[in-house]
């Protein structure tokens, strides 16, 4: 195990870390259960959104955000589907961080990624939705709870918790 005090570093996702993002994704989402072709093939849509939150060497942690639709929640454990109209967010999909890492700034780093890359592909805003009563450490970073029509259905099936939250990508 890695020393506590040391730095931990989001690093590019890549295939050889799957099957450590895959047991991290089993220890934390138990109800949230998703097959892992769906969690890689959204890896493979924008790997440049994906990273693995390494200290000394050991993967504890990963993110994964894609391109997709304000006010819209991907499905979960299901395939992006193509569409034609542009996306005009990135949403976090997901930040999976074990117990040992927690408290480091993960989340927080996570995000501060995240907004040259919304910008650089001309999007505006971030968008993902807390599960596990995390909305408190979201709004710290600059997202809000957003209730347009059909959210709160959409949001059903990633538990009792989850609120769709989204923030500018401009901090």
């Amino acid at each position: 195990m890695p020393a506590p005090g040391s730095p931990a570093a989001w690093l590019p996702l890549v295939p050889s870390d799957y099957s450590a993002v895959d047991r991290i994704a089993q220890a934390i989402h138990v109800d949230l259960f998703e097959r892992s072709e769906v969690l890689f093939d959204k890896v493979a849509h924008f790997p440049q959104g994906c990273r693995k939150l390494t200290r000394e060497g050991e993967i504890l942690g990963y993110a994964i955000a894609h391109p997709w639709f304000l006010n819209e929640i991907p499905e979960l454990d299901a395939f992006l589907p193509k569409r034609a109209d542009p996306p005009d967010c990135l949403f976090i999909h997901d930040v999976a961080v074990l117990p040992e890492a927690r408290g480091l700034g993960a989340a927080e780093a996570f995000v501060a990624l995240l907004r040259p890359l919304a910008a650089a592909r001309g999007v505006r805003y971030l968008a993902c939705v807390s599960v596990y009563g995390t909305d408190r450490l979201w709004s710290r970073f600059g997202f809000t709870e957003v209730t347009p029509p059909g959210v709160a259905a959409q949001t059903l099936k990633y538990g009792p918790t989850a609120k769709y939250m989204a923030a500018l990508a401009t901090s």
